[in-house]
C-alpha cells in the first residue's frame, strides 16, 4: 500500500506496532479476570533466585490458584501459551510462520537459560540485613533467596524460637544466630556474592545473543526471522503500563506525598537531561540528529524502552537503539555497583534524596531495583547504628516512584518527537503542508496500548474498592513483572543475534557521550533535583 493511500486502520492487523498491542492487551485482559476471582495468568513461569540446581529451586508457577503446578509443566505452559501467540502475530505479519517458530523456540530456550543462570544466588543475591548491620555476629556471607526483607523476617522469627526476641532489643550470640540463619528457609552462606540482583541475567542475555550474531553468523540468519526486539520490547512497554497503574493503588499517604514530589523532581530534571544531552551530542560530538534523539532518550527516559520507542517515532536507521540499548545495559551495572554505597556517603541523613536520585539515574528497571534495595539496606544499617529504624521498603520505594514517573515519559516524548520530526526534521523544502495523517501514521502505536492498561487500573484504583483493587492486583502483578521481564529478556537475546560489530561504526563516540552524560551531567542533575524537591523527607519509623 503507497504511502499517499495509506488508511488510518493500515497495518492493523499486519504490522509489528500493532501486534505489540495486540499481544499485550490479550495477556493484560487475561490478568483482569482475576476482579473476578479466576486466575488465566498463573500458569506462568517465574523465575527463582538459587543455590542448589534443579526446577523446583530454578522456576515457580507465579500465580497463587497454581502453586501445585510442576515447575516443568509451567515453563512448558508459558511456552505454549507466547508460542501460539507469536506464531499467530507472525502470520498476521506475514513473516515465515516456519522459520518464526523454530527460531522462536531457540530463542525462547535460550532467552530461559540465561534469566535461569543469572539468577544463580552467587550473582543476584543481595545480603540480609543482619549480615550488614551486625557481621560480628551474624557473619558477613548471609545472603537472601528472596527479598530482603522477607529474609530478615525469617532470621528474626527463627531467633524467636530459638528465645531472642530482636522487637525488644534482645540480641543473640552467634551461635544461637547461626542457628537461625541455618533454619530460614531463604537465607544462605555464601563465600562471595556479587549482589547484582536481576540485572545480570540481561548482560548474560545480551552477552549471549552477542557472541551468537558475531561467532556464528549462519547460524543468527537462521534465528534472524524470530529476533524481533522491537516487537519484543514494545509488547513489554504495553506491559509496563500496568505496573504504572498498580502504582496508582497504592498511592496514599507516604506514598501519595512520594509520588507528588517523584513527578515534580522528575518533569523538572527530564527537561534538563534531554535537551542538554541531545546539544553535547550534536555540539561536541557531531553525531547526526537521529543519533543524538535516541540516545538522549535512552540517558534520560528509561533506557532501552525508551530508545526503541524514539527509534520508531523518528524512523531512525535500526542499528541506533541497538547500539544505545547495549551502552544502557552495560552502564546500569556500574551504577548498581557504585551509586549505593556513594550516596550514603554523601548524604547519609538524607535517605529519600538518596533514593529518588537513584530513580532517576539508573536507567533499567531490574537495575533501579536492584541499586535500590541495596541502598535501603545500607540507609537502614547507618540510621539504626543512630537509634532511628525506617521503614524496610520505604527507601526502595523513593527509588521505584522516581523510576515509574520517568517511565511515564515514554509514550508522551515518543508523540512529542513524532511530531517535530514530520513538521520541521523531515519536512522537505517548499513543502507547504504535512498531512495531519502522517503523524497518525508515525505515532508509535504500541503506545495506546501503555496508556489504555495505565488508565483501567487507574480508574480501579480511583473508583474500585479496596477489595476490587487487591483483586485486580493478583492479575496484574504476573503480566507485568515475570511477563513483562520475559519480554525485556527476549529483547537483549534478539538484540545480541541481529548486532554485527563489523556494522556498529561510530560506537566509540557514543560511549564516550554515554560515560560524560551520564556521570556529568544526569547523576549531578539528578541528585540536586532530588535534594530541591525530597529534602526533609524522612521514611516512615517503625518500633524496632
Amino acid at each position: 500500500m503507497s504511502e499517499v493511500n495509506r488508511k488510518w486502520h493500515s497495518g492493523m492487523t499486519t504490522s509489528e506496532d500493532w501486534w505489540a498491542v495486540w499481544l499485550g492487551l490479550m495477556l493484560f485482559a487475561a490478568g483482569l479476570t482475576s476482579i473476578m476471582g479466576v486466575d488465566m495468568v498463573g500458569w506462568m513461569a517465574k523465575t527463582k533466585t538459587w543455590v542448589d540446581p534443579g526446577w523446583n529451586h530454578w522456576l515457580k508457577p507465579a500465580g497463587k490458584a497454581y502453586k501445585g503446578m510442576h515447575p516443568l509443566v509451567s515453563f512448558a505452559a508459558t511456552y505454549a501459551v507466547f508460542t501460539a501467540l507469536t506464531c499467530i502475530g507472525a502470520y498476521s505479519m506475514k513473516l515465515n510462520v516456519k522459520k518464526f517458530f523454530m527460531g522462536w523456540t531457540i530463542i525462547f530456550i535460550t532467552t530461559w537459560a540465561c534469566w535461569i543462570i543469572g539468577h544463580e544466588g552467587h550473582f543476584k543475591a543481595l545480603k540480609t540485613s543482619q549480615s550488614l548491620n551486625n557481621p560480628e555476629i551474624y557473619g558477613d556471607d548471609v545472603y537472601c533467596t528472596t527479598k530482603v526483607h522477607k529474609c530478615t523476617k525469617e532470621i528474626n522469627k527463627a531467633l524467636k524460637k530459638l528465645g531472642v526476641d530482636i522487637k525488644k532489643g534482645e540480641v543473640p550470640d552467634a551461635a544461637t544466630a547461626s542457628k537461625a540463619i541455618d533454619k530460614a528457609k531463604h537465607a544462605k552462606r555464601l563465600s562471595w556474592g556479587l549482589q547484582l540482583g536481576g540485572g545480570f541475567s540481561f548482560i548474560l542475555a545480551l552477552t549471549v545473543g552477542l557472541i551468537i550474531g558475531n561467532f556464528f553468523k549462519g547460524f543468527a540468519a537462521f534465528l534472524k526471522e524470530a529476533a524481533k526486539p522491537e516487537w519484543y520490547i514494545k509488547t513489554a512497554i504495553v506491559y509496563l503500563g500496568i505496573k504504572i497503574g498498580m502504582m496508582s493503588m497504592k498511592a496514599a499517604g507516604f506514598v501519595f506525598e512520594l509520588a507528588i514530589a517523584g513527578m515534580c523532581a522528575t518533569i523538572v530534571a527530564y527537561m534538563l537531561f534531554w535537551p542538554i544531552t541531545y546539544w553535547m551530542g550534536r555540539r561536541f560530538f557531531s553525531l547526526p540528529r537521529a543519533a543524538s534523539a535516541v540516545l538522549s532518550s535512552g540517558i534520560s527516559i528509561c533506557g532501552v524502552s525508551a530508545a526503541i520507542a524514539t527509534a520508531g517515532a523518528i524512523r531512525a536507521k535500526a542499528v541506533l537503539p541497538v547500539m544505545v540499548s547495549m551502552l544502557i545495559v552495560v552502564f546500569a551495572m556500574f551504577e548498581l555497583i557504585i551509586l549505593p554505597g556513594l550516596y550514603v556517603a554523601i548524604a547519609p541523613d538524607q535517605p529519600i534524596v538518596n533514593g529518588a536520585a537513584m530513580g532517576m539515574t539508573v536507567k533499567t528497571d531490574g537495575a533501579d531495583a536492584a541499586a535500590g534495595a541495596i541502598l535501603d539496606e545500607l540507609q537502614r544499617a547507618y540510621g539504626a547504628r543512630k537509634g532511628i529504624h525506617w521503614e524496610e521498603g520505604s527507601i526502595l520505594a523513593s527509588a521505584i516512584m522516581t523510576k515509574i514517573w520517568i517511565d511515564m515519559f515514554i509514550g508522551v516524548w515518543a508523540f512529542v518527537l513524532a511530531i517535530i520530526w514530520v513538521y520541521h526534521v523531515e519536512r522537505k523544502p517548499g513543502q507547504s503542508k504535512v498531512p495531519v495523517s502522517e503523524i497518525w501514521h508515525r505515532f508509535p502505536k504500541f503506545v495506546i496500548g501503555y496508556f489504555f492498561c495505565w488508565f483501567v487500573y487507574l480508574g480501579i484504583a480511583v473508583l474500585g474498592t479496596p477489595e476490587l483493587m487487591k483483586a485486580a492486583h493478583g492479575g496484574a502483578n504476573i503480566v507485568q513483572s515475570p511477563m513483562r521481564k520475559m519480554m525485556f529478556m527476549l529483547t537483549f537475546v534478539s538484540i545480541g543475534v541481529i548486532t554485527d560489530f563489523s556494522k556498529l561504526k561510530g560506537m566509540g563516540k557514543l560511549t564516550l557521550l554515554y560515560a560524560i552524560a551520564l556521570f556529568g551531567v544526569i547523576a549531578p542533575i539528578a541528585y540536586i533535583v532530588a535534594w530541591i524537591f525530597h529534602h526533609g523527607m524522612m521514611p516512615p519509623i517503625v518500633t524496632p
